[in-house]
C-alpha cells in the first residue's frame, strides 16, 4: 500500500465496513489517549494540526483523477476532527492534573457529538463538504470537530459548574 493510502485510510482502518467514518473516529481515540499521555494537551494539539496538513496532502494524492472527491475509505479527516473534538477533554485533564481517562464522559460526548455533526453536516460543515475538494474533505471534519469541542465544553461547564460534579 502506498504511503499516501496508508495515511488517508489511517493504516487501513478506512477499509473497514460498514461505516468507515465511524471506524476512523473510533481508531482515533486510543491514539489521542497515547498522545495525551506522552505529551499532554500540547502534543495532542500539535498532532491534530500535523495530521490535518499531512491528511490534506495525502487526500490530494489519493483523489487525483477520481470522480468521487471524497471516497469513504479516506478517514484521516475523521481522525483530525475527532482529535480536535477531544481538545477540551485533554486540556481539562492537563489543567486538573488528572488522568485523561478519568474524564470518560467527555470522551463519550466528544465522540457522539463529532459523529452527529459529521453525519448531519449542519451549516458550515455542509458548506465545507460541498467544496468537493481535498481541502473540503478535511475541513468538514475539522469544523465538525470544533463544533463537537464546543458541545464538550458546554457539557463540562454544566456537569462541573452547574451540577457541581
Amino acid at each position: 500500500m502506498p504511503p499516501t493510502r496508508v495515511i488517508a485510510t489511517f493504516f487501513g482502518v478506512g477499509l473497514l465496513r460498514p461505516g468507515p467514518g465511524t471506524w476512523g473516529s473510533m481508531a482515533a481515540l486510543p491514539v489521542a489517549w497515547a498522545l495525551h499521555v506522552l505529551g499532554g494537551f500540547a502534543l495532542l494539539a500539535l498532532a491534530t494540526v500535523l495530521v490535518f496538513l499531512i491528511g490534506w496532502w495525502a487526500t490530494v494524492q489519493e483523489t487525483r483523477g477520481l470522480d468521487d472527491p471524497d471516497p469513504s475509505e479516506i478517514v484521516i479527516d475523521e481522525v483530525a476532527g475527532m482529535w480536535l473534538a477531544l481538545w477540551p477533554v485533554s486540556l481539562g485533564a492537563s489543567l486538573q492534573g488528572v488522568a485523561i481517562t478519568a474524564l470518560w464522559p467527555g470522551w463519550l460526548v466528544a465522540f457522539l457529538a463529532f459523529r452527529a455533526f459529521d453525519i448531519w453536516k449542519p451549516g458550515p460543515v455542509g458548506l465545507a463538504d460541498r467544496m468537493h475538494t481535498p481541502l473540503g474533505v478535511m475541513l468538514d471534519d475539522i469544523i465538525a470537530g470544533a463544533l463537537a469541542a464546543m458541545v464538550v465544553a458546554v457539557f463540562a461547564v454544566f456537569a462541573h459548574g452547574v451540577m457541581g460534579v
